[in-house]
């Protein structure tokens, strides 16, 4: 792939006799992340650039010559944003929406659309290209490997109406059934869980220790520290021994898909209410 700046960033790491290793333990960075700058394929923060310059002795050439980047993402979430990029595994709890990667456009589109002051159509589009290209890492058929867990609000609250419901329901279900991540459903009937004050997601890397990432509204933080990190794995893994097993969870995936495309009926006995798991499975 290639670039003008990576190319210039390889060159002068290689001119001071430093491999990708070396230049990544000096600039506190990880390996594969000097991998992907170097190969086109990724471009730095500022804090990034401005560690490679100092690494580098090149004074603040990499910082002033950053490429453009149109990314419209949140300041807070553009760290956890280049640590998903680069995870190995995800495991993602979410409480409010579905996880950004693994929105669909028309969802993705819907939820960026209840932001307060409301965004113009032109800010919207803008803003939900970064969250499609996120969700292109699930192209690669084997990495990361993805969990999620649902919230069973996520199924019942409506985000851009019933039609983009019933097609984010049976996105899930697609990348289920394809093998390309699990998805469990924690059930209202669980009551309270260890997960349920916030969003989450925990990452695992090649060459790095995990990190996790929790947000709430207008703010967001990354967990770096080991006492942290591991006690939020606790936590999930504590949860995951409460949800609903694939096969029910997607079974009330589907049930619930087709409840919103029977919106037009309004007593249609699926729609706007959470049926027993019994009556779910015997349907499929």
């Amino acid at each position: 792939m290639g670039s003008i700046y990576g190319d210039w960033l390889k060159a002068q790491r290689e001119a001071g006799g430093l491999t990708q290793r070396q230049l990544a333990d000096r600039a506190i960075m990880t390996c594969s992340h000097i991998a992907h700058i170097e190969a086109g394929r990724r471009v730095p923060s500022k804090e990034d650039a401005r560690r490679l310059d100092e690494a580098l002795n090149t004074g603040n050439v990499l910082s002033s010559f950053l490429p453009e980047q149109d990314v419209a993402v949140a300041d807070h979430f553009e760290t956890a944003r280049q640590l998903e990029q680069q995870a190995v595994m995800i495991r993602e709890f979410a409480l409010s929406y579905v996880s950004g990667i693994l929105q669909t456009e028309s969802y993705a589109r819907a939820v960026l659309g209840l932001s307060f002051p409301p965004a113009s159509d032109k800010e919207r589009d803008r803003r939900v290209v970064p969250r499609l290209e996120r969700a292109k890492i699930l192209d690669d058929p084997v990495t990361p490997v993805v969990w999620a867990l649902l919230d069973e609000a996520v199924l019942r609250r409506q985000i851009g109406g019933p039609d983009i419901m019933a097609e984010q329901l049976h996105h899930l279900v697609r990348l289920a059934e394809s093998g390309r991540i699990q998805v469990h459903v924690m059930p209202f009937a669980l009551g309270a869980h260890p997960l349920l004050s916030n969003m989450l997601t925990l990452m695992w890397f090649e060459d790095q220790p995990p990190m996790a990432y929790g947000e709430g509204p207008r703010m967001g933080k990354i967990h770096d520290a080991p006492a942290v990190v591991l006690d939020l794995q606790h936590r999930y893994d504590f949860a995951l021994g409460n949800p609903l097993p694939l096969k029910e969870s997607l079974a009330l995936l589907r049930a619930t898909a087709r409840g919103y495309e029977g919106h037009d009926r309004p007593n249609h006995p699926e729609h706007g209410r959470t049926e027993g798991l019994a009556e779910v499975i015997t349907r499929q």
